[in-house]
C-alpha cells in the first residue's frame, strides 16, 4: 500500500518509519526501549495486529514491528523473496540495517514459522508463536491451495479484481468471522484498508505461493530455542492441534491453550492472550539469570 494513503490514524503511525534495506522498502513499528523484541504479523495482515497488545509488552523491552515485503505499507523489493526462508533471511538484514538483535521474537500464524526460521539462521532467547501455522494443509489442499495462488500471483490483474471483490465491509465481515474471530468496528476497518489495496492483495499471494514448510517442519527436533505455543480453541484456520504436534518434536516447546478464542485472539482480547506470554517470558528471563 503506498505509504501516502495511510489513514490518519492507523495504529502506530507516529512510532513507525520506513527503512530501506535490500532488497526491500520496510515499513516499521518501532516503540519503547530495552532488550529488543520483534513482532511478526501473519499472512494477509501488517503490523497493526498488535496494535492491542503492544501496551502488554511495553515493560518487555523495544517493540520492532515491520509489515511483512509487499503487505500493508513495506515494498517487495524482489517479489522472488516472499518465501519463509527468503523472509527470514531478509528479517535478518534489516536487524543488521537498524543496528539490532531480537532477544525474542513473537509472531502470529505464518510469522511465528517466519521466526523459527530466523531461530535457525541466528541465536535468539526465546520465540513465541500465537496461532502459529506450523503445518501444510492437509490432503489435495496442500497440491491445489499452494499452485492456485503461484497462478493466481502471476496474473498482473487479479489483484486488483480480488480487492474490488472483497473491498467492501460485509465481505472483510465475513472473511474475520471465517477465521473464528470477532473484531469490533475498528479493526475491520483497519482490515478494509488493507483489502482494498492490490499492492496489498499482490503481497499476500506472493507468500502464499512460494510457503514451504516441509524444511522447517523436519528441522522442529533440532530447533532448541525455547519456544512458546499459544493457541486458541476457537480458531478455524490453524487448529490447536498443529502447535500440539509442533510442539511434540521441539526439545524445547510449551503449549497454552485458551479458550473460545479464533485466530485472530490477540486482536480480540489481547489481555488474555498476553497473561500466559508475560508469565512465560518472566521464567525464561528468570532461568537465564
Amino acid at each position: 500500500m503506498d505509504i501516502s494513503r495511510m489513514p490518519e490514524d492507523w495504529p502506530y503511525r507516529t512510532k513507525a518509519r520506513l527503512i530501506p534495506s535490500r532488497p526491500h522498502d520496510w515499513y516499521v513499528i518501532d516503540a519503547g526501549h530495552g532488550r529488543t523484541i520483534l513482532m511478526l504479523h501473519g499472512a494477509g495482515g501488517s503490523g497493526h495486529s498488535f496494535r492491542a497488545l503492544v501496551p502488554h509488552l511495553a515493560t518487555q523491552g523495544r517493540l520492532i514491528i515491520p509489515d511483512l515485503p509487499g503487505q500493508g505499507f513495506s515494498r517487495a523489493g524482489n517479489r522472488g523473496r516472499l518465501g519463509v526462508d527468503q523472509m527470514a533471511e531478509d528479517l535478518w538484514r534489516l536487524c543488521a540495517t537498524m543496528k539490532i538483535h531480537p532477544a525474542v521474537i513473537v509472531g502470529h500464524s505464518a510469522g511465528a514459522a517466519v521466526a523459527l526460521r530466523m531461530a535457525e539462521l541466528a541465536p535468539v532467547s526465546a520465540v513465541v508463536g500465537i496461532n502459529a501455522a506450523l503445518g501444510a494443509f492437509e490432503g489435495a489442499a496442500g497440491v491445489l491451495f499452494p499452485l492456485l495462488a503461484r497462478i493466481l500471483s502471476l496474473t498482473p490483474l487479479v489483484p486488483t479484481f480480488v480487492s474490488r471483490l472483497w473491498g467492501n465491509a460485509a465481505t472483510v465481515k465475513k472473511l474475520i468471522a471465517s477465521t473464528g474471530s470477532t473484531l469490533d468496528a475498528e479493526g475491520l476497518a483497519l482490515y478494509l484498508a488493507l483489502v482494498r489495496d492490490a499492492g496489498h492483495i499482490d503481497g499476500t499471494l506472493g507468500m502464499m505461493a512460494q510457503w514451504r514448510l516441509e524444511g522447517l517442519s523436519g528441522r522442529l527436533p533440532q530447533q532448541h530455542t525455547p519456544t512458546l505455543l499459544i493457541t486458541t480453541a476457537g480458531d478455524k484456520v490453524v487448529p490447536p492441534r498443529v502447535s500440539r504436534e509442533a510442539a511434540g518434536r521441539m526439545p524445547a516447546a510449551t503449549v497454552v491453550q485458551l479458550k473460545s478464542l479464533g485466530h485472530l485472539a490477540h486482536e480480540e482480547d489481547a489481555a488474555r492472550v498476553a497473561a500466559p506470554l508475560l508469565e512465560w517470558l518472566t521464567r525464561q528471563t528468570l532461568a537465564a539469570s
